[in-house]
């Protein structure tokens, strides 16, 4: 057990006053907070360690605050701010993210419906549950003014701009800054903002109820940025349409709570996604080009498309030629464009789950092997007596794996070394490629990610993909 273990376990007992069965370390986040499921009798409840003292306490307080109205949030059980934990609400492991559709045709009236119950409770949230806060504890500013604004363009030009290599006039591109957040600072900043109101920050129940987490940057500012900030998320590939009656269902509900201008609200909205898009893609640009987290780097043409249609749709009142001259530039390189394969490719792609004890597979093309990754490190199902039984294919099992390892990691840097070859052989109409995962058994951790890549490589190339399961094939485990 780990010195944060052993901490969290006394917290537990302290609250509890019995010893958690069992403490499974939940994957690891951008946030550099850990968070673990602690099981005990008839209960299982989320123990958290963070580093930050000021972030620890703004999330704590905000949660008691908001509980305390009757607000979906969790529920704080007991806390050690001294030590940096302290215990939550266990809401489950799914969120609106697992929820989304891979393609606009998939965004269901359930969805919708989905969509709109957040959205009322979002209005709830940012008006009455802002009232009486204490914006002293916001982290790291009280508002999102002039100096935050700053901080989130500055890091779309150094973490975006730079990292493309997109040439840039630095002055021109400071004075559309300064005339862009002059304006948006005219809109009414006097309400809570979430700060990250996005589809991995909003958990869904077993009975389709969102509930509201990571919200511990919140702090002063204008009704439209979680707005904009939760319909236009790449992910969620949301027809226009739908985004246009989803904001309608927005503004009657927040009209029915604080008198609002519904042409003012619209004119400073757009400013506001703008504002946003440019803050994600220097996340993007962060996570994806410099730390090579390839699943960042398919949300940035989506995020360019977002940006060119508030500039021809918006209606912005103000000009911004820097910005949109390098938008438009990076469009124009074509970096970050899918590469397609052809209709006749010749490359065939062989991708296997095996066991380390039988050996790594053989290549039976001819060219001696491919690459071949080893998932041994990542937390492992089958040491738990509910899936020694099943396999990486079963839902339990994904969901352990999504839950307490870093396997979507793992796999977007599998994917990235990956994906650099195939590039390559379909533009040398090579003929093959394998690769390989492998694992203790060969039933769960390589099993999942041998599918996971199947299924990237499909969708991105489209090129044929053999996938064979060693130890299931052998053995006749069934799905």
């Amino acid at each position: 057990m780990s010195a944060i273990e052993k901490k969290l376990s006394k917290l537990y007992e302290s609250w509890k006053g019995e010893s958690p069965e069992m403490i499974l370390a939940l994957k690891r986040t951008a946030s550099g907070r850990s968070y673990f499921r602690m099981t005990g009798t008839g209960d299982s409840v989320i123990g958290t360690y963070g580093t930050d003292v000021a972030e620890n306490k703004a999330f704590v307080s905000f949660s008691k605050h908001f509980r305390a109205r009757g607000l979906a949030v969790p529920e704080i059980y007991a806390e050690d701010l001294e030590e940096g934990i302290y215990l939550q609400e266990d809401l489950g492991g799914q969120t609106l993210y697992q929820l989304l559709p891979k393609e606009e045709a998939g965004f269901t009236d359930d969805l919708k419906a989905l969509y709109k119950e957040i959205l009322t409770n979002l209005a709830i949230l940012q008006t009455k549950g802002g009232e009486g806060i204490d914006y002293n504890l916001s982290y790291p500013r009280a508002d999102f003014d002039d100096q935050a604004m700053s901080w989130d363009l500055n890091y779309f030009k150094y973490f975006f701009l730079r990292l493309t290599g997109t040439n840039f006039d630095e002055q021109a591109l400071e004075n559309d800054f300064k005339t862009l957040t002059t304006y948006l600072l005219k809109a009414d900043c006097s309400h809570f903002m979430f700060r990250d109101f996005q589809s991995r920050n909003i958990m869904v129940s077993d009975m389709n109820e969102p509930w509201f987490i990571d919200y511990q940057g919140g702090r002063r500012g204008a009704l439209q940025y979680d707005v904009a900030s939760l319909l236009y998320q790449p992910s969620a590939k949301m027809p226009e349409t739908t985004r246009k009656e989803l904001l309608d269902h927005y503004l009657e509900v927040v009209g029915n709570i604080v008198s609002i201008d519904r042409a003012s609200f619209l004119a400073f909205f757009y400013g506001y996604v703008l504002i946003r898009r440019l803050q994600a893609l220097g996340t993007y640009g962060f996570r994806g080009i410099h730390e090579r987290y390839t699943h960042f780097l398919s949300s940035i043409p989506i995020a360019l498309n977002n940006i060119e249609w508030v500039f021809e749709n918006g209606n912005l009142p103000i000009e911004l030629p820097e910005l949109k001259r390098v938008i438009a530039a990076v469009k124009s390189s074509g970096q970050f464009d899918s590469a397609v394969a052809k209709k006749d490719a010749k490359l065939k792609v062989t991708v296997s789950s095996f066991s380390y004890k039988r050996g790594i597979p053989e290549d039976l093309s001819g060219n001696g092997g491919g690459f071949v990754f080893d998932c041994r490190f990542l937390n492992n199902p089958g040491r738990y007596e509910p899936y020694k039984k099943i396999t990486g294919r079963d839902q339990s099992v994904i969901d352990f794996l999504q839950a307490h390892s870093n396997i979507e990691d793992f796999l977007s840097n599998a994917y990235f070394i990956v994906d650099e070859a195939v590039e390559n052989y379909l533009s040398r109409d090579f003929g093959h490629l394998m690769v390989s995962f492998g694992c203790t058994g060969g039933q769960h951790r390589s099993v999942y990610s041998a599918d996971s890549m199947k299924k990237h490589l499909e969708e991105k190339y489209g090129i044929e993909v053999v996938l064979n399961h060693v130890e299931q094939e052998i053995k006749g485990w069934v799905n």
